[in-house]
């Protein structure tokens, strides 16, 4: 059963609803409404925080005073200062003339705060001065100034996360909750989702005269299955954009489906999407498998190459008559989609009588002038050593290539040099 006064509250304010939650709330304004207290109220975006600030309003000794709501997240960093406390002629570049700020304007009644969580770290400070001294400076000002105002505050964002994070000051965070006050989110409201389907669309219908949207049972399954990420707000726009647009105004749910985003429209069993670790962790697997193929690739290259250099030394030194191939010996394939990495030089003398063993080795770089990066998980560091054998293997691979050439042109001489003796 609902108390009477909830019930005046909700016909008065046009909060429709009957969900327990709901009803905890409105309670608890009005408990705290004759109380001259600060107030936090926290729920997600739309679900309808911005009515309480008036409830607690209506219901105070400060209901014959000025209420101002201020929606501090839509207002400059630049200017947020001067338009809570007021700014003296000349303060700043533009500031023609001295002018109040809402706190000055306010004095004696209520000033709402909503998305409290927005405001910068300065205009923080001076507002929790107000908190606890009623005490402010106007920008460009030294005179301490007084006003003695109520102030309920609103915030979407975790404060206890925000406060964690350095975000909002740890000691306002505090000042401000001294009374909580929770609006549930409409997916835990789902007795008043029809309701609210129904309050909206007849409200469209009577302002623009036309019939009211009716709905089928499976649309009405549809409502009710779907999270509204939007709350009251988006269940109001989606009403209006049904009785626009459609013709038939008997709503079933597959048509009902079209208009609501297609994230998480039902509440039924799926497979869960991976999270951004397991989608990480299938990445690396993926690459693990790709790097360890072609590492082998590369070793198995590396053994033919060693092999074709000691046959091609070996035929030089035993066999006088060995006939030069007619084409030289080609690189594989998957050399050239090898992983891009660092060339290592190798020199290779620039006169033809020195043999493969007077010629000059690779040039190995300063070490002192790289700074590698220490892994820091298992993963990294398997990712790291992969790496490294790669370009090692790389490394020989690019050198062993070069012998081979110099192999070949040292035997084709020794043939000539035969030969013509």
């Amino acid at each position: 059963m609902i108390p009477a006064d909830v019930q005046q509250t909700k016909q008065r304010f046009g909060i429709i609803g009957n969900a327990p939650g709901l009803i905890r709330a409105i309670t608890r304004a009005l408990q705290i409404a004759p109380i001259d207290l600060a107030v936090l109220i926290t729920g997600e975006s739309g679900a309808g925080k911005e009515f309480f600030p008036q409830i607690i309003h209506a219901n105070s000794s400060r209901k014959h005073g000025k209420y101002i709501a201020v929606n501090c997240g839509a207002i400059p960093e630049g200017t947020i200062d001067s338009e809570l406390f007021g700014h003296e002629k000349g303060a700043f570049t533009g500031a023609l003339s001295a002018r109040k700020g809402y706190f000055e304007e306010a004095d004696g009644g209520t000033i709402f705060l909503d998305e409290v969580g927005e405001l910068p770290l300065t205009t923080q400070a001076r507002l929790l001065r107000v908190l606890e001294s009623g005490e402010f400076l106007k920008v460009g000002s030294s005179t301490v100034l007084k006003t003695n105002v109520r102030i309920v505050a609103a915030t979407n964002l975790d404060m206890v996360k925000a406060v964690s994070e350095g975000k909002f000051r740890e000691d306002l965070y505090y000042r401000l909750s001294t009374i909580h006050i929770e609006i549930p989110p409409l997916r835990e409201r789902a007795d008043d989702i029809l309701l609210l389907f129904r309050k909206f669309s007849t409200d469209f219908a009577e302002r623009y005269r036309m019939p009211v949207i009716q709905l089928t049972d499976d649309a009405r399954n549809v409502l009710l299955n779907y999270r509204w990420p939007g709350n009251v707000r988006q269940l109001k726009n989606i009403t209006e954009q049904i009785s626009i647009f459609e013709t038939n105004r008997e709503v079933d749910g597959a048509t009902l489906q079209g208009y609501l985003p297609q994230y998480n429209i039902e509440k039924l069993p799926a497979r869960q999407a991976a999270t951004p670790g397991e989608q990480d962790h299938t990445f690396f697997e993926k690459e693990r498998k790709m790097l360890y193929k072609t590492l082998f690739e590369m070793q198995k290259e590396l053994a033919d190459l060693h092999a074709k250099v000691e046959e091609l030394t070996k035929a030089a030194q035993g066999q006088p008559h060995f006939t030069p191939p007619t084409q030289s010996v080609t690189v594989a394939r998957s050399m050239a989609l090898a992983p891009i990495t660092t060339a290592v030089p190798v020199h290779v003398p620039a006169s033809k009588g020195k043999t493969i063993d007077e010629t000059e080795g690779e040039v190995i770089p300063n070490e002192a002038e790289y700074v590698e990066e220490q892994p820091t998980t298992l993963e990294d560091t398997e990712r790291e050593t992969i790496r490294k054998a790669l370009m090692r293997n790389h490394g020989k691979r690019k050198k062993t290539a070069e012998e081979l050439k110099i192999s070949e042109r040292t035997l084709y001489r020794k043939i000539k040099e035969y030969n013509l003796e």
